[in-house]
């Protein structure tokens, strides 16, 4: 189990430059808390890159090769005949391939961003009550009392008007 260090801020500018600080001291990425959306958090903690993108394109892939293999697969065992015609024809088999290329990007979409979102969540986040209504709080993991007093008197100077010390059930 781990502890955060969890300070409170009344200014967001005072909020991102303890977010900056302590991730140039060499902790881990901090998190922040806001009531608003903030402008400058992609600056301070660097942008988060989307895999939601990948999942479409490796769910489009899997439907659509699912789909030519459906077709094809049952024209193949269940043999009608075609008049000299060739057996497995593309034009008439791009349709269904079509459609479970955007059912399967459709459905590994929305798995992708069920994960990335965290949803259901995993592991229990610090969650403090005030960020939700007039202030602003950056949490940081700790691994010992030392990295604790460190990040503590980092938010101190940035401006926090109270550092917590909470566990990750808290």
């Amino acid at each position: 189990m781990s502890n955060f260090a969890v300070g409170l801020f009344r200014e967001p500018q005072s909020a991102l430059a303890a977010a900056g600080t302590l991730k140039g001291a060499g902790f881990a990425t901090p998190e922040l808390m806001s009531p608003v959306p903030l402008e400058g958090v992609e600056e301070v903690l660097g942008e988060k890159k989307s895999v939601i993108k990948r999942f479409t394109l490796f769910g489009a892939l899997i439907g659509g090769i699912s789909g030519f293999v459906l077709a094809a697969g049952t024209s193949v065992l269940f043999v009608h005949p075609t008049g000299g015609r060739p057996i497995i024809t593309i034009p008439p088999y791009l349709i269904i391939t079509y459609e479970l290329l955007i059912l399967f990007g459709i459905l590994f979409t929305v798995l992708g961003f069920f994960i990335s979102a965290r949803l259901p969540a995993i592991r229990d986040r610090v969650y403090v009550p005030e960020a939700a209504v007039d202030q602003f709080a950056v949490s940081v993991a700790c691994d010992n009392h030392e990295h604790f007093k460190r990040a503590e008197s980092i938010l101190r100077e940035a401006g926090a008007e109270q550092v917590r010390d909470m566990a990750e059930d808290d």
